[in-house]
């Protein structure tokens, strides 16, 4: 069984659908970290953004691997790597690319064959899985997904200040709505789901509920 989350950035998508694959058993399927990924090995392999080939032949020989709440490039893990601003700011090169999407979009539906998955992204419901059996968006206010951002950012030690980040936040809205491959958009199936005020368990608590009015869910198992 497949249960896809969307949205936009700061709405707690990887949050909750990492707390939700582990209230029910599910693998977690963490699709924006694989496009963080790509684009860090083409940081470092210091490819030319002005030529997306590069990117994409950088792309055709990665080896990723998604375990648990680890991100493995070649080997190695680079979760903490991905989350950067500097890794933040380098992603759109990835996940604009057509070439690179198709490419990350039949490695998502290779690693969720046979398996009870939470998927979580841009465009899982829509274009990755859009056979999905339980499909959800999540969504918060400018104000909220701008608070949450912050406070990441700190946790990291970066400093910024709210209207920064409200202005990074609408200029990435805009490119993931204008993203001519897989763009920000809500499936006609998808639940949507306001996280303004919710703590991580409440969002969950009502995702699990929404998602039984809706399918039949398996007893869980360990993920």
């Amino acid at each position: 069984m497949i249960l896809t989350i969307d949205g936009p950035a700061g709405a707690g998508k990887s949050t909750v659908a990492r707390a939700l694959a582990k209230r029910l058993g599910f693998q977690y399927l963490d699709t924006g970290a694989m496009y963080r990924a790509v684009a860090l090995a083409g940081w470092r392999r210091g490819v030319d953004w002005r030529r997306p080939d590069e990117l994409v032949q950088v792309a055709s020989g990665l080896h990723l691997e998604l375990i648990d709440d680890r991100v493995l490039l070649d080997g190695e893990d680079v979760s903490r790597a991905i989350r950067t601003p500097e890794a933040t700011a380098i992603t759109r090169y990835a996940a604009d690319d057509p070439a690179i999407r198709a490419r990350l979009v039949a490695l998502q539906r290779v690693m969720a064959q046979r398996r009870n998955v939470v998927t979580e992204g841009r465009d899982q419901g829509t274009v990755a899985f859009p056979e999905a059996e339980c499909k959800f968006f999540l969504t918060a206010s400018p104000e909220e997904r701008a608070r949450r951002r912050l406070g990441d950012l700190r946790r990291q030690g970066e400093t910024a200040t709210v209207e920064e980040v409200l202005e990074s936040q609408r200029q990435r809205d805009d490119r993931d709505a204008a993203r001519p491959v897989g763009p920000l958009a809500k499936a006609p199936d998808a639940i949507e789901v306001s996280t303004d005020g919710m703590t991580i368990d409440e969002v969950v608590d009502r995702l699990v509920e929404l998602a039984r009015r809706r399918v039949e869910l398996p007893p869980k198992t360990e993920p």
